[in-house]
């Protein structure tokens, strides 16, 4: 199977040329990874000649803009980059039977909730922010695409509040920060009012590679690690692993002055995957990840334990 994946050198586009290298069904040859030189979301135009050369069967479209303050900063790039991008992407796809997966988010929806329910595939999506309503947008135009004649399938996949290797992650920036706090003994303050679903990258992409292994993924995917969180358990778990002593403080989210405002209930409900079986909860992953993080910021003074 030819399996082509946009945004190859993000957190998660890496994570899946990982995964999808190890799956059976892409060849020897593995996946073929597009990083923003190969297919650019500000110059979409020739996905068309890109799929047809490459001979591609399916792509997993991880590639977006996902720096949310300023996507609120400037919304109409980002409906450009990625909604009209996506729907450029679906339409050449759908148009030549290629199979789509196309990786979402939790910030579609509002965040609005006070029922402590996720947010399921059927509820209705009322985004808070630029960003949400700019992935809202590109899933509509990607179901656009799929609705006329065409054998091929469309699978959304909404995942949130990623953790993994590459750019700096929330773990990695709360740990420098608590490595900070406890060397001038200060509390490190994070948002207590925030709800959401850590969720690592190397855990959604065996899940995408779960769904395509099946041949039969087409609808409205959440996938995301079990049980919930605020930034501040987060925060704590991240400063314990790290055995150091620092005070995490609740705070809510008004404390920070942001250009987007995020969905205080961020939760997503997870829907089964092939195999019955639900991932992890997020401590399990965390406790993964945690050797890699601590190594990453060895460098860095700090006090512990």
């Amino acid at each position: 199977m030819r399996v082509a994946v946009t945004g190859a050198g993000g957190r998660l586009g890496q994570a899946l040329v990982r995964a999808l290298g190890e799956a059976p069904f892409t060849g020897p040859g593995g996946p073929i990874a597009w990083t923003r030189q190969a297919f650019d979301l500000d110059a979409p135009g020739s996905v068309g000649e890109l799929l047809e050369r490459e001979r591609v069967e399916v792509v997993i479209h991880a590639a977006a803009w996902t720096d949310v303050d300023a996507c609120a900063r400037e919304p109409g790039l980002a409906h450009a980059r990625n909604g009209e991008a996506t729907g450029i992407l679906a339409h050449a796809c759908a148009t030549r039977g290629i199979d789509l997966i196309a990786i979402s988010t939790n910030e579609v929806f509002g965040g609005r909730r006070t029922d402590g329910i996720g947010y399921g595939p059927g509820d209705a999506m009322a985004p808070a922010n630029p960003y949400g309503a700019s992935k809202a947008a590109g899933e509509r135009l990607a179901r656009d695409a799929y609705e006329g004649p065409t054998r091929a399938q469309l699978a959304i996949v909404r995942t949130a509040w990623l953790f993994g290797p590459g750019k700096p992650d929330f773990p990695t920036k709360i740990l420098i920060a608590a490595q900070e706090a406890a060397r001038t003994a200060e509390p490190l303050r994070v948002t207590g009012d925030e709800w959401g679903c850590p969720t690592y990258t190397a855990d959604v992409a065996d899940a995408v590679v779960e769904l395509l292994a099946e041949n039969a993924f087409a609808g409205i995917h959440h996938v995301v690690n079990g049980l919930f969180a605020t930034r501040a358990d987060w925060a704590r778990y991240v400063v314990g692993r790290a055995m150091l002593e620092v005070d995490v403080e609740n705070v809510p989210m008004a404390s920070w002055q942001r250009d987007s405002t995020p969905p205080r209930w961020g939760v997503l409900e997870p829907t089964p995957l092939p195999s019955g079986e639900p991932l992890r909860p997020w401590p399990d992953a965390m406790a993964d990840y945690a050797p890699l993080l601590l190594r990453e910021t060895a460098g860095r003074p700090r006090v512990g334990r």
